[in-house]
């Protein structure tokens, strides 16, 4: 959701829809896949702390918090936004999981090791392609084990099956605006090796997923220092 100049009830409503394409779409599956990766590569820990950047109302965590019951994991998540629309919603969703809270902050306002693994889903694509490597560098500094991104393949049949989607199940303009423009605004394999290349990110694993997805993990070297500057 890129422009908030017209929040409150729409927004709300906007953020209900998403839940229901995000289920209907398999959006919780490249997070998912990239926090079991990060999580296997830090020696599969007892306890798990997720830090969702961007998470709207965080719903794409019920994947992870239902694999962290399977592996009998003890996981926090907090979930971060910067609209008070977001922190209504996932307070309601979640109002009943004491494994999740909300913190209304903008990511680079967040300290550095605050979480484990920090995730991004459906969040990269708001940045354009200049500010894309300060994300994931912020992204990297706030996690001790590394950052997942799950986001949209940009490809012209992912384009036309959500613009079709959208109309279909959704009269909400930020759904049918920004549905389509999330596509046209995604990613392709090229632009992540090329984003892991500046930031000397040699580890990355980017897979693509069903239904035009990327799940992309970038774990953290063990000798590495949690803000990534030696202190």
């Amino acid at each position: 959701m890129d422009d908030f100049t017209q929040a409150g009830p729409e927004l709300q409503e906007a953020l209900r829809h998403l839940r229901r394409l995000n289920r209907w779409l398999g959006a919780s599956g490249p997070v998912l896949y990239g926090v079991k990766r990060l999580w296997k590569a830090a020696g599969a820990p007892r306890n798990l702390t997720v830090l969702d950047v961007g998470s709207g109302s965080g719903d794409v965590n019920r994947a992870v918090l239902k694999w962290a019951e399977r592996e009998r994991v003890k996981l926090k998540v907090i979930l971060t936004d910067v609209t008070d629309e977001a922190r209504i919603e996932a307070e309601r969703l979640f109002r009943n999981d004491p494994r999740v809270s909300f913190v209304r902050k903008d990511v680079f306002e967040l300290p550095a090791g605050l979480a484990d693994i920090v995730t991004a889903s459906q969040f990269a694509h708001h940045f354009d392609a200049d500010a894309l490597p300060a994300l994931v560098q912020r992204c990297m500094d706030i996690s001790r084990y590394g950052a997942v991104i799950g986001d949209i393949h940009r490809h012209w049949i992912a384009w036309t099956a959500v613009w079709l989607f959208t109309r279909i199940v959704s009269a909400n303009r930020y759904i049918r605006h920004d549905g389509p423009l999330s596509v046209a605004k995604g990613f392709r394999r090229e632009d992540f090796l090329k984003i892991a290349g500046q930031l000397g990110l040699t580890d990355m694993d980017c897979r693509w997923r069903p239904l035009f997805r990327y799940a992309v993990a970038f774990p953290r070297r063990r000798e590495e220092p949690v803000d990534g500057q030696g202190n």
